[in-house]
């Protein structure tokens, strides 16, 4: 199947990627997901809602300078000053498309506190199943959206080039292996992030950076690979029965920031309120909370959040059905939690309209590098990111007028990973909450070796992260080094790229 070179490709069946079809309108729109739409997709899974300054006392700066406080350094303020802004139109647009946000009794919308916010700034929907609520709404807009072309069950495997290096279409294969070559005037990639790469994740197991392995062997550079963004709360409510098809445990349920926000607090096995003393309390960024359970594990101390609370049924049904499939009532018994890989921080670098620094590719939500999040995500940051840069991205594509040549054929498919199991143990063990030189030194000799052996994209962009994150000598936000516990002087961005050699190659670089 070849569709005219003025065709727009999407690739991703989460908010960004729905968004950014449904903000192209009218233009011509083919949307490629690997799952049946809705299923598989991160979006669904987020618990905390959309960071919006809507409240009587805050603002959109006010909300820029707590994004900025988070990133440690590597947020950029005119970014987040640009995509704080954008929120009230992002959330009044979901509202057109019937998205139905939880409101007060006087019929304002209901706002919630997560960390390291000032003010109480998250949107929310049906308590903490804000992910769901707004896909099934982007899902139902496409699909009634006559300019979109709905590929389902297909897996985008290549960016095709023209003779000019630029990019010119998608090779897309199905489960039978059948190949499908798109030509497009543009390729957006909103393929979401690579916590799949970890044993222990929040996110869907087909998260590995796929995409990001499909942009870089396009020639796209790649930023700040190895900020990872490990969720405190991660439920450790014991693994599911089923052993994931990729290799290793299945996702871990997750016990939402929100839950904090409104009064759960983290206890250890001596029933100690730890984070009693640090700034922000249980309310501090991600990365502090995370490094805290972990090292309440390393002094061999369980930890747990106790969440009993009146209200727990009614604002957070979707934490405490998840705690009930598990045997656990949350009203009744604090809820064991650990770290888990949640999200990337790093990804695909684009520019303010988001685009790739290779023509013709776009990038929107996890998967792009905006300069928003920096070092550390403030939470209920993303799906605003997503959205904001879907409108963005789509004005630049209609105003682009370049027509790229005939896309080349695409190559052979690349060989599926037969190491899955033991990458994710290895991401967990050396690249995880709290990182040093020895162990990355061991991942990375490990992972160029499989990368070698299989030329897979999984043990390709679990090297990229490690070698980022041998690289950065520093302590920085999602990225701690034991060896290294102190910030550097200058906050630095580090930029990788996959080499044109015939074997797999990655070259590193730290960037002002």
């Amino acid at each position: 199947m070849n569709q005219s070179r003025e065709n727009i490709v999407v690739v991703g069946g989460g908010v960004a990627g729905l968004a950014t079809a449904l903000r192209l309108a009218p233009l011509p729109v083919t949307l490629v997901v690997a799952s049946p739409l809705g299923a598989e997709a991160a979006t669904g899974w987020a618990q905390g809602g959309i960071a919006a300054a809507l409240g009587a006392d805050d603002r959109p700066d006010l909300h820029a300078i707590d994004t900025l406080a988070a990133g440690a350094g590597l947020s950029e303020p005119l970014v987040a000053r640009r995509v704080a802004a954008a929120a009230e139109e992002a959330i009044d647009w979901l509202l057109g498309l019937g998205t139905p946000f939880d409101r007060n009794p006087n019929g304002s919308l209901a706002l919630g506190l997560e960390a390291a916010h000032s003010r109480r700034r998250i949107v929310h929907a049906e308590g903490d199943g804000t992910g769901r609520v707004v896909l099934e709404a982007l899902t139902r807009a496409v699909r009634a959206c006559p300019s979109i072309t709905l590929l389902e069950g297909w897996r985008a495997g290549e960016l095709l080039t023209d003779g000019n290096g630029r990019i010119a279409g998608l090779a897309a294969r199905d489960r039978e292996g059948r190949v499908l070559t798109l030509a497009a005037r543009a390729v957006v990639l909103a393929t979401g992030g690579l916590g799949g790469l970890y044993g222990a994740t929040t996110n869907p197991l087909g998260a590995v950076g796929s995409g990001l392995a499909l942009a870089a062997r396009a020639g796209a550079v790649l930023r700040d690979m190895e900020f990872v963004q490990f969720h405190p709360t991660a439920m450790a409510v014991g693994e599911a029965p089923e052993r994931a098809a990729s290799g290793g445990p299945a996702p871990m349920p997750l016990a939402t920031e929100a839950l904090r926000g409104e009064g759960a607090r983290l206890v250890n096995g001596r029933g100690e309120r730890f984070m009693a003393e640090v700034p922000g309390q249980e309310l501090a960024p991600r990365d502090v909370v995370a490094r805290a359970i972990f090292a309440q594990f390393a002094a061999g101390e369980s930890v747990v959040l106790d969440a009993r609370m009146k209200h727990i049924e009614t604002r957070f049904p979707g934490v405490v059905a998840l705690c009930r499939a598990h045997g656990l009532d949350p009203a009744l018994t604090p809820i064991p939690v650990r770290p888990a890989a949640h999200y990337h921080m790093g990804g695909i670098r684009v520019d303010a309209a988001g685009r790739a620094s290779v023509a013709g590719l776009w990038a929107c939500g996890e998967v792009a590098s905006t300069g928003l999040h920096g070092a550390n995500r403030l939470a209920s940051n993303s799906l605003l990111e997503a959205l904001a840069y879907a409108r963005w991205i789509a004005q630049d594509i209609a105003g682009e007028d370049a027509a790229p040549g005939a896309p080349r054929p695409p190559a052979a498919p690349r060989p599926r990973s037969p190491a899955r199991a033991e990458i994710r143990a290895l991401m967990d063990r050396q690249v995880g909450v709290v990182r040093e030189a020895g162990g990355l030194e061991a991942a990375a000799a490990r992972l160029g070796a499989l990368a070698d052996r299989d030329g897979c994209d999984f043990s390709l962009v679990a090297l990229a992260i490690t070698e980022a994150a041998l690289r950065r000598c520093e302590s920085r936000g999602g990225h701690f080094r034991a060896d290294h516990p102190a910030p550097g002087a200058v906050a630095r961005h580090s930029e990788t790229r996959f080499a044109d050699t015939p074997a797999p190659a990655i070259e590193n670089r730290q960037v002002a």
